[in-house]
């Protein structure tokens, strides 16, 4: 018989078994959860996933229904726990993704190496309105860190928080350094027609492939034991 292909565990699916690990619940409860804890900051939390997540993590004997409740008038809830698989599992991804860094990549940094392709004044009123948007969700997670460290959540549960912080602001500070090189003029930048909305002469070309004997060396990024490729 072929060995059955280990699960990935997905972000979501991670946060599931955590929530398990804690105690047994069904799968309504656990998107509330995640919900009032703001988990939604860390992972893409969506009723239906939620839902497809646990199905499939029990498909593959990491959860187990325990047993339906049934409040009212309200549909039966089948309520899940952890299984000594889904701890193993559980423990081993987080130790993956704690250990060696993979590539992620982020859209961001796609849009800002083509930013060249607009005008300077629509970069810099769209990095601009970025920067507002982060410094807004900065104060959120800093609501979040007060309202924690005021009932007394001891801060290993929250230990993401600080580091959304630290991202958050030096995304912040960059934007900032970069706007000012950029609108000073400091930073070159090709000319557009206002009417048209296009460089109105030839433009620079980027790399070619004339140009790959001078191209900067590439560090391959080595992926930790049994992470997903």
């Amino acid at each position: 018989m072929a060995q059955q292909a280990r699960p990935t565990v997905t972000p979501l699916a991670i946060a599931v078994l955590a929530l398990l690990e804690e105690q047994p619940m069904h799968p309504y409860e656990m998107y509330q959860l995640l919900i009032a804890r703001r988990e939604d900051v860390l992972v893409k939390v969506r009723p239906g996933s939620l839902y497809h997540t646990v199905t499939r993590l029990a498909e593959h004997g990491l959860v187990q229904a325990e047993g339906v409740d049934r409040e009212g008038n309200r549909p039966e809830r089948t309520t899940y726990r952890i299984t000594e698989q889904g701890r193993a599992a559980l423990r081993s991804r987080i130790t993956e993704i704690l250990r060696s860094p993979v590539p992620e990549y982020p859209v961001f940094p796609i849009a800002l190496g083509e930013s060249h392709n607009l005008p300077k004044d629509e970069v810099l009123a769209f990095l601009r309105e970025r920067a507002e948007h982060r410094k807004t969700e900065l104060a959120e997670v800093e609501l979040m860190i007060g309202w924690a460290g005021e009932r007394g959540v001891p801060r290993r549960y929250v230990i993401a928080l600080p580091y959304l912080h630290a991202m958050l602001g030096a995304e912040i500070a960059w934007l900032e350094s970069f706007l000012v090189e950029l609108a000073s003029g400091a930073l070159e930048w090709e000319d557009f027609d206002p009417a048209a909305g296009d460089r109105p002469g030839k433009h620079h070309q980027g790399w070619t492939s004339d140009d790959l004997t001078g191209a900067p060396p590439v560090t391959k990024i080595r992926r930790g034991a049994g992470a997903p490729p």
